[in-house]
This record gives structure tokens, C-alpha cells and sequence, in this order.
């Protein structure tokens, strides 16, 4: 009967474990020091919901994070720092940084599309072309009003 209680007890603990490491993982925290990193910025009209801690993205592969979002008081845009993987240190100074949406209603982060020239951004640059995030309620109100496709 004890030995019961034990494995019952064991098999709870295993999946509360489970339920913390998911929570950690779904969170975007991390468990161990993410090493060197340096510093990128890119402003935008619009960033949507992107939030500090969203991922930055090339070809699909997590490259950094973002550390700030914030007002630039002098342009009315949004200033986005980046934090960038110092092995990833050879980003063209022609790259693109866009706010896209994982799938049709989930998170954002900023994907990086690759310039060709032979300079590379260096700590404390940044994207000059940036494309901001496209809001799903703008584009529907579009739709319904029939401007889409419209010259304004």
C-alpha cells in the first residue's frame, strides 16, 4: 500500500516538473545565461504587440532577443533595441528587420531578411529599411470599408 502512495506521489511531482518547464518554455524565459550579445536598433511606424523578450528571427533560427520598446520622442516612432547573438556577426548593412506574426494570431517578433553588400552592421547600428507590423484589424476594416486595392 505504501509503495502505491509513493508512486503516485512520485508520478504528481513528474508532472508538476513537466508543467513548470513548459510554463518556462511557452514564457520565453531562459534558464541559462544566453551568452554575448550586442546591440542593433530599428524603428517603426507601428510595432504592433511586440513586447521585450520576443525573438529575433533569420532563415527560421532564433538569433536574439528584444530588449527594449520605446517611444523616440523626436521622430514619433518606435525604437526597437535588439539584442543579437555575437556569433551572428555578419548581418549586411542593407538588411531588412519586419514585424511579422508566428501563424495568423500568434506572437510577433522581427524576422531579418538579408541584404547583399559586403558591410556589416556593427554594436550600437541600425536598419535603415524596416517594415512594420501589419495590424489584423486595420486590414479587416480595409476590407469591409472596400478600400483595399484603392489608391487613396
Amino acid at each position: 500500500m505504501r509503495t502505491v502512495e509513493i508512486s503516485v506521489g512520485a508520478f504528481m511531482l513528474a508532472g508538476m516538473l513537466a508543467l513548470v518547464a513548459m510554463a518556462v518554455k511557452v514564457s520565453g524565459l531562459t534558464t541559462s545565461g544566453s551568452g554575448e550579445t550586442y546591440e542593433l536598433t530599428a524603428y517603426f511606424d507601428n510595432t504592433g504587440s511586440l513586447k521585450p523578450r520576443a525573438k529575433i528571427s533569420m532563415a527560421g533560427v532564433t538569433i536574439g532577443k528584444i530588449k527594449r520598446v520605446e517611444l523616440d520622442k523626436d521622430s514619433y516612432m518606435a525604437k526597437v533595441v535588439m539584442g543579437i547573438d555575437s556569433k551572428v556577426d555578419n548581418i549586411p548593412i542593407d538588411s531588412t528587420a519586419a514585424i511579422v506574426t508566428a501563424g495568423l494570431l500568434g506572437e510577433q517578433f522581427i524576422s531579418i531578411s538579408i541584404g547583399g553588400d559586403d558591410i556589416y552592421l556593427q554594436n550600437g547600428e541600425r536598419f535603415e529599411d524596416t517594415q512594420s507590423a501589419l495590424i489584423l484589424e486595420e486590414l479587416i476594416g480595409k476590407f469591409l470599408l472596400g478600400s483595399v486595392g484603392k489608391d487613396n
